[in-house]
């Protein structure tokens, strides 16, 4: 069950929404430093039903003084993936009104010190993308062997694709409603990291302004990485179904998008 959204904050303005499986051990800070960051945004917390008790924390939170109706818990039954959990989320936020949408991750991997200049980008940006290689590869903590694997995807995706993005994989970003709305989402297919992508290259054929802003990307604090083969597979297949897609999914969304946010 979802917390109602509090009267005392208006639901115009923009909120993180988190994907969760097993975070117990990041949530608690992960949500307080959201909170305390110098621009205002909320918090929701998209669970499925971890086993962690992560649900059970996130719920104590949010009823909890300090989160003064700006953390809110939407409990999902089965893990069904990332990219399911963040258009779960999206609708949710969408549904209470918010302008805009900031993905991240809840194991300190987007330090939400970047938050402020996420959103100073979107001021004149569709989507904004917290890039890792914008200004070379700015990665802490990762073996040379994942660093050359993430390098290597996107280097692939942008061959593939033909998206002028640094870093068309990255987990922290922000969508205004209005590409949300534009996207098609109910027709997204991929489901792992390969979802980044998938929505990168919808928002590309919607006609939308995509920026990028630099952000050191750091390996999870603490808990277990989600990376599986599945997901890697799915990495490399995606782009090559997008392309194959392509015309269609121009026809599918081009005319819902003729005017992006900055014109409006």
């Amino acid at each position: 069950m979802s917390l109602p959204v509090s009267k005392e904050y208006p639901k115009t303005g923009t909120i993180v929404v988190v994907p969760t499986y097993n975070e117990a051990d990041n949530i608690e800070n992960f949500a307080r430093a959201v909170l305390k960051q110098p621009v205002r945004v909320d918090l929701l917390i998209v669970d499925d039903n971890s086993p962690d008790g992560t649900g059970r924390l996130a719920d104590l939170l949010a009823t909890s003084p300090e989160s003064q109706g700006r953390i809110h818990v939407l409990h999902r039954q089965t893990k069904e993936g990332l990219g399911r959990a963040y258009l779960a989320g999206f609708a949710w936020a969408m549904e209470h009104g918010y302008e805009s949408m900031v993905e991240m991750d809840a194991d300190f991997s987007h330090d939400p010190l970047y938050l402020q200049s996420i959103l100073e980008a979107a001021e004149s940006a569709d989507v904004v993308i917290g890039s890792r290689y914008l200004n070379g590869i700015s990665v802490i903590n990762w073996p040379l062997q994942r660093i050359l694997l993430s390098w290597a995807a996107n280097r692939y995706v942008q061959s593939v694709t033909r998206l002028a993005v640094h870093d068309c994989t990255s987990g922290y970003r922000l969508y205004h409603r209005r590409v949300l709305e534009s996207l098609d989402l109910s027709s997204v297919r991929s489901n792992g990291y390969s979802f980044q992508v998938e929505m990168t290259f919808r928002a590309k054929i919607g006609g939308f302004q995509i920026a990028e802003v630099p952000i050191i990307f750091t390996e999870r604090r603490a808990g277990q990485s989600k990376l599986s083969k599945g997901v890697v597979w799915e990495s490399f297949v995606m782009p090559l179904k997008l392309r194959w897609r392509e015309q269609g999914l121009k026809r599918r969304i081009g005319k819902r998008s003729l005017t992006p946010l900055r014109e409006k």
